[in-house]
């Protein structure tokens, strides 16, 4: 059986994730911060554990919990409180974005490589975003070009470098970095015009590759975004 963490995952891209690799046939942890909101992941058969990305101590006795670990889908995120460009933003509010969104994410990976490397065939994924794209955020026909926030794309734009640098590192492992697109969840109000499903379908693919699948590669639904 294959065993995998997936963090941020009670509600959301992250909850179906979760439903999708159980139905995959995985063992999912599901993280999240308090697992009293783990209820949807429980029914679907997963095992909630109590997991802050924010937090050392609690990164470091969530992964200590865990008997073996083949995937890591490092999910959680947070859009943060500036949305409006140079309008409201300001150093805190980008530090808090990144605090999750980049050194959350290198937090629980670096936790999680020990275990990782006991595996036949390791598996990242890291939940990044096209709004983290220049390209799109500068081309009018994406639907990433309205976004004016600073904070969420610098740090989706920092996910996608990192997942570069991480499979350069880690040859033996499979790292890669999904696109979920305008998916229509409580993140955004529900204003996405895409399902959960359409929304998972990048980072369920990336998460189930063999050995021999791609790395250090960002993709979407549609398949690999070319740099």
């Amino acid at each position: 059986m294959t065993t995998t963490l997936i963090t941020g995952a009670n509600r959301g891209l992250g909850l179906e994730t979760t439903r999708r690799l159980i139905a995959a046939g995985h063992i999912v942890f599901a993280g999240m911060r308090d697992t009293a909101a783990g209820a949807g992941s429980r029914a679907l058969g997963a095992i909630p554990l109590a997991l802050d990305v924010t937090d050392r101590a609690s990164v470091d006795a969530a992964v200590a919990s865990l008997p073996e670990l083949d995937v890591l889908v490092n999910n959680a995120g947070v859009l943060g409180a500036s949305r409006q460009g140079t309008h409201d933003l300001d150093a805190e509010s980008m530090q808090q974005t990144l605090d999750t969104n980049v050194v959350g994410l290198v937090r629980v990976t670096q936790a999680c490589l020990p275990l990782l490397r006991r595996s036949a065939a390791p598996v990242i994924v890291n939940v990044a975003s096209g709004v983290g794209w220049p390209r799109w955020l500068s081309t009018p026909v994406h639907d990433e070009f309205s976004v004016l926030g600073i904070p969420y794309a610098a740090s989706k734009a920092a996910v996608i470098a990192l997942t570069v640098q991480y499979a350069k590192s880690l040859p033996e492992f499979r790292v890669n970095a999904s696109d979920p697109g305008y998916t229509a969840t409580e993140f955004n109000g529900y204003s996405g015009h895409q399902t959960v499903e359409e929304g998972t379908d990048a980072t369920v693919m990336l998460a189930t590759v063999g050995p021999d699948g791609p790395t250090g590669e960002f993709h979407n639904r549609s398949g690999r975004i070319d740099y």
